[in-house]
């Protein structure tokens, strides 16, 4: 009997849906006329779950006693015996009660799958072995269920079940996922945005990994070579020098631009054993593509081109990464090199990036307008050919008897053409002036040697002269034409040169990119200067200044004035482009002129910039100027007029006061004073804020000594605490956040209903402690919630009671200053929650919420303490 198949839906969180994505299979199975059982499926008291589960066949749970409590488990051995042909089997990482025969659910399935049975099964991605560490970081829980990634992976099918994490949350608001009396608990703690979108993001990154292999094997199975191209693998060529590294950072930075890119850095070695790699180079590059999350290969290859070519196509590799070549000028006469090869057979599914790298460029200078533009080693080279060729040529002939007079020879006719070869290689080499040095010393050989009478210089046959003429004609034009190609080639290649300058002078103009430094850069490495200087005065006997300045490798440091520079660029009246290092030729001053009068531009758009900046400051401090007097002006004008109308009475001496009125009237005072007592201290607070003078002195303190005393003045009635004892210090300034958190509260109570407390919690998530203050009000829209933290704001400007709205921005200003940080969230069911995240203090470990200690199962539920694991 063959082996059963294993179908598991993966969900990227609990309540996504595994369970009842599971039994709509189940029907659609049933319907087809399938033998299907429900060995064992938890519905957690969920109606919709409940609903699904009639009219499918369960098989008896087996009840296990364990510590006086009993137990449901699936019945393994009954599900053997019934032997149906498919069994649903929910949560998949379940740890089984003592005493049951296996210790995991996931080896329950194994005996199923190994009976023959298909099995059905669920699981969340928090639930894999290989993922505890990383969602313990995120969600500050770990997960104690946990089941084997391979046995996963061996799964036949993977389907993800995915929810957005705000359609989540508002599954859970509905109760639709745990009771209601869990659901604000959940959704400040496991169930929060982030959490959610991190393991949605691990889900999805997960199943494409899965998606991958089974790509890969249906390629290998139908010997497809061909690239699809799903998702971006770049391959990285390595040859153990040290631009390696170079082009693995490269890589990286390409493949952080798409989510999901994957690197493969591979090494082909010859299968002789000969290399000119460093092992302990290799080593170092191998730790840097694993650091960078790529993976290492090394290859054998006769065919180093082939070979990359078969392995990118063997990964489906969308990009492959070569350096420059190393190789000298000379030593390309023996091939085209790698990078040039690849890049040509690679077809149009491989892109081909060929990047530069300290080995080789030294600089991005443009060509050199003298003769040094071929080379000093093509120069020697023309010279060597031109003048010491046709000499052993002569050697050659004459001591195996080839002259005219020899019937051995090759004739003058030939011996003409082998001296006009030997001119024209002259003229490839090293231009015009070695070929017509070739030309007069071939023309010289060939008369004294081989034209009779031999040895002398006399021409006796007029054939021999006009040959001789025609020789040194066609060599003078053949000099003359390769010279011209050389200059049309060396034009062109100056004048392409300066239009990818200058194209990526006005790209910088247009988008604004470039900084006066990076400009400045790309002077001197353009021109291969050592340093460069953009000076400028106020006048024409002012002192010059700097306005930017960068220095090269040798530490020249830049010039002070135009003076000092071996080359300087004028641009306007009163500033100058200096360069120090070596003196340009005259055609390089055109691009040097666009570069200086681009310097300017930016260094105008960036003072611009910087006067915009303190222009937006100026405009800021006029609006809270203009909202401090509008505060002035009426809500301490109130308070000071009820203290006065209050003093007034009682100095009035045509009015007899009753003990109560007097009582009255003093206590009206008192709140007045209180009031504006209130009001000027948020607006000092405030005004320390915008100076910056706030300096916080941070210490370890619990919660509960510093919460209770922000809440002083606040009626009882008014406010429910929870802050649980076992909470740990916070590194803070009890000073400040004693102010920050009665501002918070203070602004709750305010637009809290008088029937709905507002609520003061705190909980623990990894290395922070999260204090949340939610009222019941008619809350915030999103598009608001930042604004209410801004000085003088109140939402809709509808002021409730007193507040000249400094209350919330005084808050945040404060958590900020700790190290904090204060946001605005929806409250479930209506109002607003106030979240101040506050550090842990040092040395300190950090604490697990209280909910939940565990996501045990993997449809959703939440182990609570105290119930023993299963």
């Amino acid at each position: 009997m063959g082996r059963g198949k294993l179908r598991i839906y993966l969900g990227a969180a609990p309540g996504v849906g595994k369970t009842y994505a599971m039994l709509s299979e189940g029907h659609r199975r049933v319907e087809r006329g399938t033998d299907l059982v429900v060995g064992f499926v938890e519905h957690h008291g969920r109606r919709r779950t409940q609903v699904m589960m009639h009219g499918l066949e369960e098989v008896p749970r087996r009840e296990v006693e364990y510590r006086g409590s009993a137990f449901s488990e699936m019945d393994v051995d009954a599900v053997l015996a019934r032997r149906p042909a498919v069994a649903l089997v929910d949560e998949l990482a379940h740890t089984n009660v003592p005493g049951c025969r296996n210790e995991k659910r996931w080896q329950d399935v194994e005996e199923l799958l190994r009976a023959g049975i298909d099995v059905v099964s669920t699981v969340n991605i928090q639930h894999l072995e290989s993922l505890g560490d990383v969602v313990e970081s995120i969600t500050g829980v770990r997960q104690r269920e946990t089941v084997p990634d391979e046995v996963v992976r061996r799964a036949d099918q993977i389907e993800l079940v995915d929810m957005s994490p705000q359609a989540l949350r508002r599954r859970m608001a509905h109760g639709n996922i745990y009771a209601p009396d869990k659901v604000d608990a959940a959704l400040s703690n496991y169930f929060r945005p982030g959490n959610l979108t991190a393991l949605r993001e691990l889900a999805l990154l997960w199943t494409a990994d899965r998606v991958d292999e089974y790509l890969q094997q249906y390629r290998d199975e139908h010997s497809i070579r061909s690239t699809w191209q799903a998702r971006e693998r770049i391959v990285v060529g390595l040859t153990g020098g040290p631009e390696g590294r170079t082009l693995i950072r490269r890589a990286a930075r390409m493949a952080a631009k798409g989510s999901g890119s994957e690197i493969l850095a591979v090494y082909i070695a010859r299968s002789d054993g000969l290399t000119s790699a460093s092992p302990k180079e290799l080593a170092v590059q191998r730790t840097l593509v694993e650091d960078l999350g790529g993976t290492f290969h090394h290859v054998i290859g006769e065919d180093i081109p082939g070979a990359l070519l078969e392995f990118a196509r063997g990964v489906n590799a969308t990009q492959i990464v070569l350096g420059s070549s190393r190789r000298k000028t000379w030593q390309y006469m023996f091939g085209p090199g790698v990078g040039a090869t690849v890049a040509r057979e690679s077809g149009p599914d491989l892109d081909v990036h060929i990047v530069t790298h300290d080995e080789v460029a030294k600089g991005r200078g443009l060509p050199v307008a003298r003769g040094a533009r071929l080379g000093r080693s093509r120069l020697i080279a023309g010279w060597v050919v031109g003048v010491a060729g046709p000499a052993l040529l002569t050697l050659l002939l004459t001591a195996t008897g080839a002259t005219l007079a020899s019937e051995a020879g090759p004739g003058f006719a030939n011996e003409v053409l082998l001296f006009l070869f030997l001119n024209v290689l002259a003229a490839l080499l090293g231009g015009m002036v070695p070929a017509l040095a070739s030309a007069a010393v071939g023309s010289l050989l060939l008369n004294y040697y081989f034209t009779p009478p031999t040895h002398t210089l006399t021409i006796a046959d007029p054939e021999n002269i006009v040959a001789i003429a025609i020789f040194v004609a066609v060599a003078v034009c053949v000099a003359s034409v390769v010279d011209l190609a050389a200059r049309r080639t060396h034009q062109a290649a100056r004048l392409r040169a300066e239009s990818e300058i200058l194209s990526f002078l006005a790209g910088s103009v247009l988008r604004g990119e470039t900084s006066l430094e990076a400009l400045l850069e790309r002077v001197r490495e353009t021109f291969a200067m050592d340093s460069v200087a953009l000076l400028e005065r106020e006048s024409d006997v002012a002192p010059w200044t700097c306005a930017g300045s960068v220095g090269g490798h040798g530490g020249t440091p830049p010039p002070e004035r135009p003076e000092d520079a071996e080359v300087d660029m004028p641009v306007g009246d009163h500033m100058a482009l200096a360069l120090s290092g070596r003196v340009l030729p005259a055609e390089d001053r055109r691009v040097l002129a666009a570069f200086a009068a681009q310097a300017a531009v930016v260094l105008d758009r960036q003072r611009l910039a910087q006067e915009a900046g303190q222009a937006r400051e100026l405009a800021e401090g006029n609006r809270i100027r203009t909202a401090l007097l509008a505060a002035v002006s009426h809500d301490l004008r109130t308070p000071l007029a009820a203290i006065k109308a209050a003093v007034s009475s009682l100095r009035a001496d045509d009015v007899a006061w009753s003990a109560e009125d007097e009582a009255e009237l003093l206590e009206g005072i008192e709140s007045g004073a209180d009031r504006l007592d209130h009001l000027v201290g948020n607006l000092l607070d405030i005004s320390r804020l915008q100076t910056g003078t706030v300096t916080p002195l941070i210490r370890e303190i619990d919660l509960d000594e510093v919460v209770p005393m922000a809440l002083v003045g606040v009626p009882e009635a008014d406010v429910a605490l929870d802050i649980p004892e076992e909470l740990p210090m916070v590194a803070v300034d009890p000073g400040l956040l004693e102010r920050a958190v009665a501002n918070i509260v203070e602004n709750a109570v305010k637009y809290s209903p008088p029937d709905r407390p507002v609520l003061v919690s705190a909980s623990a998530l990894g290395d922070r402690v999260e204090l949340r203050v939610a009222d019941g009000g008619p809350g915030v829209p999103d598009s608001e919630k930042d604004r209410i933290f801004e000085p003088f704001q109140r939402y809709g400007d509808a002021p409730r009671g007193a507040g000249v709205g400094l209350g919330l921005a005084v808050a945040r200003g404060f958590a900020e200053a700790m190290g904090g940080r204060l946001t605005a969230e929806d409250t479930p069911g209506g109002g607003m929650t106030m979240v101040l995240t506050l550090r842990v203090a040092r040395d300190r470990p950090p604490a697990v919420p209280g909910l939940p200690v565990q996501v045990g199962s993997t449809s959703g539920t939440t182990e609570q303490k105290g119930r023993p694991a299963r």
